[in-house]
């Protein structure tokens, strides 16, 4: 029981363990501030069109059903938002994390050596051709 508890004890204190629980928070506090960008100034903008408050807009259905489009139009532009800054983030981390790395220049590889032409070829097959003749007539 004591080997397990260390073995937890060194992951929960590892340093990208502690980074990843600073992200999740971090995170949910940034998606708070989407949803109220969202709820309080892209809503109205929008609800302009339909005269009431967007996040209230139903679509009504037979059978007494409604279904919430305005509400579920609000989480996709949620989403969008929080997808499109993630990208910028990651996308710029990327760019930093490249900064610091220079590629070291590799030796250039020795020329291999350079192929016989087509003309030495037939030559070679030539010559070859007429030993073989000159060896049977002997």
């Amino acid at each position: 029981m004591k080997k397990f508890l260390e073995e937890f004890k060194a992951f929960a204190l590892k340093g990208n363990m502690m980074d990843m629980a600073v992200g999740v928070i971090i995170g949910g506090a940034f998606s708070s501030l989407v949803t109220s960008l969202t709820d309080n100034i892209i809503n109205p903008i929008i609800g302009i069109l339909f005269k009431a408050d967007f996040s209230s807009v139903v679509l009504n259905l037979p059978f007494g059903i409604t279904l919430g489009i305005g509400s579920f139009v609000s989480a996709i532009i949620n989403f969008i938002i929080l997808a499109f800054v993630l990208f910028c983030i990651i996308k710029g981390m990327n760019a930093l994390m490249t900064l610091g790395h220079h590629e070291e220049e590799k030796p250039a590889e020795p020329a291999a050596p350079a192929a016989p032409t087509q003309e030495e070829l037939l030559a070679q097959i030539l010559a070859e051709l007429k030993a073989q003749n000159t060896a049977k007539v002997d």
